[in-house]
């Protein structure tokens, strides 16, 4: 994923959708199309606005799995 870094800042600084996790953390996803359509999935974990830190972060083209969880905020087009 190092090569995503760029994609991951992106995906945490303006998701298509954040989701609660079991343990505090957040999921945020992004949509991107210069990645085959795929979705970049981060599951970080914020202290304040200014701290935090990625737990892991992943490329998937299923996401159907997080649309269980509770979603705290969606950007709205």
């Amino acid at each position: 994923m190092a090569d995503y870094y760029y994609e991951i800042i992106e995906t945490i600084e303006l998701p298509d959708k954040i989701y609660e996790g079991n343990y505090d953390e957040l999921i945020a996803i992004k949509h991107f199309e210069k990645l085959n359509d795929k979705f970049v999935v981060v599951i970080y974990k914020e202290f304040n606005n200014d701290d935090g830190f990625v737990i892991t972060a992943y490329i998937s083209n299923k996401v159907n799995e997080l649309l269980k969880r509770k979603l705290l905020w969606e950007f709205q087009k």
